[in-house]
């Protein structure tokens, strides 16, 4: 399978706290990877390292080009988009305020996207019917699927998603992870960092397990469900 982000010996500060040693991970063309570990372990510092939002060390390639030390804005015009845990939807704005506002300046209108506001409002119904409604007053199950819907409208290759069923109700946790399956069959990879262990294990290809700042296990959610011991010291409560 072709590479398509290719992280080597990753280190990420805030400040002078030392918070990811040596991370190695990689995610392929079209394949769904999920990074799994209790709080506080460094999940959401490595995709906020690799969209280029924290200080690092270390190597970041994607599509084979390094992208170690890029700006936010300059990595997600190079084909990453990222989900965050707080959302930021534009509360004031509508819906379909928030959808436009996805799409890439500047794009090369002659070149197709695999995305629209319709393909949006098709996965999402409940997203046409409150197309004009304010985003803030939207529930939080609604403002996950206006993020998620956001960020594809950029057109990337790969998303990174941060815990995206936190909070929400189990139908709309199911929804969400057939809309990532279906990301996959459209053929957009994706990096997903989830809490909800049974998801993960469900719609991933591989996995990776963080604990304390560093990768502690890679496998397939088979290799993870028979090792025990890996489960009991860095996920199970």
């Amino acid at each position: 399978m072709t590479i398509l982000l290719d992280v080597q010996d990753l280190h990420a500060f805030y400040g002078k706290s030392h918070v990811l040693h040596g991370v190695n991970l990689q995610v392929h063309d079209k394949e769904i990877v999920s990074l799994l570990g209790r709080n506080g372990v460094g999940r959401s510092t490595t995709v906020k390292a690799i969209m280029g939002q924290v200080q690092t060390q270390g190597s970041i390639r994607f599509k084979s080009e390094q992208i170690a030390g890029l700006k936010a804005y300059q990595v997600a015009y190079k084909g990453i988009g990222y989900v965050p845990e707080n959302r930021d939807i534009f509360p004031t704005l509508t819906v379909e305020q928030n959808l436009l506002l996805g799409e890439k300046s500047g794009r090369d209108k002659s070149l197709p996207s695999r995305w629209s506001i319709d393909d949006m409002y098709q996965m999402f119904p409940r997203l046409r019917e409150r197309r004009n409604t304010m985003a803030g007053v939207m529930s939080g199950g609604e403002q996950q699927m206006l993020t998620l819907c956001r960020t594809l409208m950029g057109d990337p290759d790969l998303i990174m998603i941060d815990e995206p069923t936190e909070g929400l109700a189990p139908m709309i946790v199911q929804l969400v992870a057939d809309y990532l399956e279906e990301l996959r069959r459209r053929g957009i990879s994706v990096l997903l960092v989830e809490q909800k262990l049974a998801i993960a294990l469900q719609i991933s290809q591989r996995v990776y397990v963080m604990g304390h700042g560093s990768i502690v296990f890679e496998g397939t959610p088979e290799e993870l469900m028979a090792n025990t011991k890996i489960r009991q010291e860095w996920l199970e409560v």
